[in-house]
């Protein structure tokens, strides 16, 4: 019975993704857009500290309603900043660098920050092309895996006339639907 009870547990806390590997729901962010949804691989392995950090502002409803504030075709979409100016951050202490040799690719998603490498808070953005010049300077902390036509479809500017917003920002195991 044990096993039983086990073997169901695990069966119930795997998702399986698009191309039948498994999900690790703790570590999956939904991001749901107005035209759809973004579902992030977050890597805790690659930056523990950002990813922590993530996840507990998406479970505070920290992001849901935030736009994004600059977009720039070819290279990212920045969000994250609640002020939706590039200037505000959550209330939290700022983090730490965790650069890695994680390349910028399409999709990389990295933690927005100052000048000073240990400066990143809250804001973040989505890579809509390589970014080598990014490399080994940010913190990578997550890939897109699946909805990047919405991200594509953000509207651009710096910032964009008319935003774009994360409807709501989720971690996939808190996840209602």
């Amino acid at each position: 019975m044990r096993r039983l009870m086990l073997a169901l547990v695990t069966v119930l806390s795997i998702a399986t993704t698009t191309n039948g590997e498994a999900a690790d729901l703790e570590n999956t962010l939904y991001i749901d857009l107005e035209h759809g949804r973004v579902v992030i691989e977050m890597l805790p392995d690659v930056a523990p500290k950002h990813v922590e950090r993530i996840k507990e502002l998406a479970r505070e409803g920290f992001y849901d309603g935030v736009v994004f504030h600059r977009v720039i075709p070819g290279f990212m979409a920045q969000t994250g900043d609640p002020t939706g100016t590039g200037r505000g951050g959550s209330k939290k202490s700022d983090l730490p660098a965790e650069f890695s040799n994680t390349p910028f690719e399409r999709g990389t998603v990295g933690m927005a920050r100052t000048q000073n490498p240990n400066s990143a808070n809250s804001q973040f953005f989505i890579m809509f092309d390589q970014g080598s010049f990014l490399n080994g300077q940010y913190t990578v902390w997550g890939q897109v895996t699946e909805g990047m036509e919405h991200v594509d479809a953000i509207a651009t500017g710096e910032p964009p006339r008319n935003p774009d917003k994360m409807v709501t920002v989720q971690v996939a195991a808190d996840a209602k639907d």
